[in-house]
């Protein structure tokens, strides 16, 4: 299950940026994860559950904003929501998918701190 190693990354990089910004606890962590990166909320949530405990995350929640996958077409230059399966044929043109938009994101968007009213935007897990 690699929504616990994901888990481990998110909580190790928010205990860095804790200790670097002088915070001594975390309310609530938000990722963004798209929907093409493979990752299973539910689980990631429960693997988070697990990986603060006895850290400075104990107790915080995760929220996750999830992005749908678009592609692009550059014969027609049409883009459309990949969709699960992704669809990666143009529905326009028929022709293959030039890249991906968006989709495969995950990244910490933003995390509130307990000890504190501010809020720290968007690293890269």
């Amino acid at each position: 299950m690699h929504e616990m190693s994901i888990a481990l990354a998110v909580v190790g990089q928010v205990e860095d940026a804790a200790r670097s910004h002088g915070h001594t606890a975390v309310e609530s962590v938000a990722l963004r994860v798209g929907e093409l990166a493979g990752v299973v909320p539910d689980a990631l949530r429960f693997c988070f559950e697990l990986a603060c405990e006895n850290t400075l995350l104990a107790g915080a929640t995760l929220l996750t904003q999830q992005v749908p996958g678009r592609a692009s077409c550059a014969p027609c230059g049409s883009d459309w929501d990949t969709g699960l399966p992704p669809q990666l044929c143009c529905p326009c043109c028929g022709g293959a998918a030039g890249g991906l938009l968006s989709g495969r994101e995950l990244e910490i968007a933003e995390v509130r701190w307990a000890d504190a009213g501010a809020a720290t935007a968007c690293q890269e897990v």
